[in-house]
């Protein structure tokens, strides 16, 4: 079914309409309150910036952090608020409250071409709650900010796998349409699950092998290459019956992963040396290793140049690629170089004609933080558990109620 799109309420016209705009703010603050990484309220700019061009009365709901359905100072969107200004070059009001008394005023208030970014909407514990009725109370209170003529626009791709208010309830309330971020991620999606180009490549990293268990299950059936690394990768090492010191490790997964290895060990591929270090510190004593041969005592916190070299010969040959997940401790220069050289061979990829895409989360903030070029990738997702999910073949709450 065809989805309504910006562009769709844009001909239809704005001016002077209220429209709520589910936007994903949830970006990473340091010790001071200060945003590290201003990724995802950069994204979110175009649409709310067309909407206030056309003269529109807009009103953001956006979320940071998970605090525990109340009010709680370290997760205000203040800081959030003044980067959204910034970028948009006008004064974007911040409510003191999520659907309260200064919230319906400050809507009450608003002109045309004005910003109001509501409080953080999970200070409001029915923002996310299981019970559908409590939901609905709170999605119709976000309508009543916008009144009878108002509009939705779903441009948060991050949280478009939640089913909760300002997600997917408000769009039950209100005539609703795909942001230019959701419209581009969906696009996207879709071009790796139909018939994609070949070969395609996969290249999973990260922490744990139990939050990419179900991906892995999906994609390995239907690529050519699975690449994995991470801490993730220590698992796969371990059902192969090698020790890998004090690497990350989910025992629980061991058996699991010896039976991926069984069904799926023409198409995944595991590092053949690793960067070991004494400790998990960004001053460790570090050396490059075998994969056999990890010490006893060390623990691996990169995959080794072998690997890389090996990964990169894959991965430069591929049509599709898709990346989720860093292959090391990038955070530390001294452990990035898994990551970075996984990153470049993706990059010469895309100057040979594949489509490639970085799924969001570690690995769109491991490109920003290495300063490989953006525009090395055809995209990089703003959202990587929504994008991990679709791909698991399940029904994104946010999406399907845009079809509705």
């Amino acid at each position: 079914m065809t989805v309504q799109t910006l562009q769709d309420l844009l001909a239809e016209g704005v001016e002077g309409r209220g429209v709520l705009v589910r936007s994903d703010l949830n970006v990473p603050l340091d010790d001071n309150g200060q945003i590290t990484d201003p990724g995802r309220i950069i994204a979110s700019v175009p649409t709310i910036q067309a909407l206030v061009e056309a003269g529109a009365k807009v009103v953001v709901m956006a979320h940071l952090g998970r605090p525990k359905g109340e009010p709680d100072a370290k997760f205000s969107l203040a800081p959030v608020a003044a980067k959204l200004a910034e970028l948009l070059g006008r004064n974007v009001q911040l409510a003191g409250d999520v659907v309260g008394y200064d919230a319906l005023s400050r809507s009450e208030g608003l002109t045309d071409g004005d910003v109001l970014l509501l409080e953080n909407v999970r200070f409001d514990a029915r923002e996310t709650s299981k019970d559908d009725a409590e939901r609905a109370k709170l999605a119709a209170a976000y309508v009543e900010l916008v009144g009878d003529d108002g509009a939705f626009v779903s441009d948060g791709f991050g949280v478009v796998h939640r089913k909760q208010a300002s997600v997917y309830d408000v769009a039950q309330l209100l005539p609703h349409y795909a942001g230019t971020l959701v419209a581009a991620e969906v696009d996207v999606l879709r071009k790796l699950t139909q018939d994609p180009a070949r070969p395609y490549a996969v290249v999973l990293g990260g922490s744990k092998v139990s939050d990419k268990l179900a991906v892995i299950e999906a994609l390995a059936p239907k690529v050519d290459t699975l690449v994995i690394g991470g801490g993730m990768c220590f698992t796969f090492l371990a059902a192969q019956g090698l020790s890998v010191g004090t690497s990350l490790l989910q025992e629980e997964m061991i058996d699991t992963c010896k039976e991926l290895l069984e069904r799926f060990g023409d198409v995944l591929h595991l590092p053949v040396d690793i960067v070991a270090a004494d400790k998990f510190a960004a001053d460790a004593d570090a050396k490059t290793v075998a994969s056999t041969e990890i010490p006893d005592g060390w623990m691996g916190l990169d995959i080794g140049p072998e690997s890389v070299s090996r990964f990169a010969a894959l991965l430069t040959e591929a049509k599709t690629v898709f990346w989720n997940g860093p292959m090391g401790v990038f955070e530390f220069e001294k452990f990035a170089a898994g990551t970075r050289g996984v990153a470049e061979a993706i990059v010469t990829a895309t100057g040979k004609g594949a489509f490639t895409v970085v799924g969001g989360g570690d690995s769109a903030a491991a490109v920003r933080t290495l300063g490989l070029p953006e525009d090395g990738f055809s995209h990089i997702s703003t959202g990587g558990g929504a994008s991990l999910e679709y791909l698991e073949g399940k029904e994104l709450p946010g999406i399907s109620v845009l079809e509705g």
